[in-house]
């Protein structure tokens, strides 16, 4: 059995990252540490899981958490995901990290979005960037690996295959709207229900965290001068991100054309689906980790075809615990899909 340790364990995403691991038949997590809840059982956080383990809430010093493990899963802050990474590097631990401290390769982005300087930079090109679709043979083994965020796993999912197909060039517009959990499990004035129940509203407009990995990887896929205006939206649901975004292709493109796209780049790809008879929506898709991806396209301008590309995810599934336990599978050699397969509830 794989030891793990997973810090940051009381917040949904932890919540998740349980939920799976305690049914994983190649996984043991033997400790789990968090800032609250300390000496009280996992139930104490997660009702849902009362009983599946006798394990309590610890804390848990960056030394601590890396001792007599084989893995660290980390739901950090991000200053706090680093200084676990000094401890466990030189120990020879394997690191899984969900925070956005290691997802970005450029120094200077990194500054830029989350407010101050990196303080390892010299660490940032170890870590493999955790989207299976395209990283799948660098995930194989790795020792490093940095979740993506859930907007950027949404929004990459869906404009990566127009990036590898030479067709994403120049502007590229999206909102996306998401549900409260993805601000975490302390209550915050922003996801207090009665005023996130009946509400819609934007926070960090064209300055959200999660573009600059966003372009960082489009680029890398063959995006060409590309200008990526994003605008995040809460909105009043419990869980899932639909993002809508818009570029323009050649107008000897059709709708079909890029369909097909979508289609080929997805066609073996077990949790990206390309719905047949409808767009993607969120409920189709909550509560797992499968992702929905689809497209239409609009008039001509100027010779240029305008096309408006959809996805929908599960913020806290795909778009955090579960994209980290398919991670976490291909790092360890597992089957990718273990402990993954379920489809979400309906309605």
């Amino acid at each position: 059995m794989i030891k793990a340790n997973l810090l940051g364990g009381s917040g949904f995403a932890g919540a998740e990252i349980l939920r799976r691991l305690l049914q994983h038949p190649g996984v043991e997590v033997v400790r789990v540490g968090a800032a609250d809840h300390l000496g009280q059982p996992i139930a104490a956080a997660h009702p849902h899981l009362e009983g599946m383990t006798n394990l309590r809430f610890e804390a848990l010093s960056p030394a601590e958490a890396v001792k007599d493990v084989d893995v660290v899963i980390m739901g950090l802050p991000h200053d706090v995901s680093v200084e676990v990474m000094r401890e466990a590097r030189p120990q020879g631990v394997r690191v899984l990290d969900l925070s956005g401290a290691f997802r970005l390769k450029e120094p200077l982005a990194y500054e830029r979005y989350y407010g101050k300087p990196h303080s390892s930079p010299e660490l940032l090109a170890q870590f493999v960037y955790g989207l299976p679709e395209f990283y799948r043979a660098e995930l194989a083994g790795a020792r490093f690996v940095a979740s993506p965020g859930c907007f950027a796993t949404c929004i990459q999912l869906a404009l990566a295959p127009f990036a590898r197909a030479g067709l994403l060039s120049g502007p590229v517009h999206t909102v996306a709207a998401t549900g409260s959990s993805g601000a975490g499990a302390q209550p915050l004035v922003t996801t207090h229900h009665p005023t996130r129940a009946s509400n819609l509203r934007t926070y960090r407009p064209l300055t959200h965290a999660h573009a600059p990995e966003i372009v960082e990887n489009l680029l890398r896929f063959g995006a060409r001068e590309l200008q990526l205006s994003f605008v995040p939206v809460s909105a009043p649901l419990a869980r899932g991100i639909f993002a809508t975004s818009f570029f323009s292709v050649p107008e000897r493109f059709s709708e079909a054309d890029l369909k097909a796209t979508l289609e080929a780049a997805y066609a073996n790809e077990r949790f990206v689906r390309v719905p047949t008879a409808r767009l993607p929506e969120v409920i189709a898709v909550a509560h797992s980790n499968y992702a929905e991806v689809g497209v239409v396209t609009g008039e001509v301008v100027d010779g240029q075809r305008q096309v408006v590309v959809f996805s929908a995810l599960d913020n806290l599934i795909r778009g955090g615990a579960g994209q980290a336990v398919q991670n976490l599978n291909l790092m360890l050699g597992f089957e990718e899909s273990l402990t993954l397969t379920e489809p979400g509830t309906y309605p």
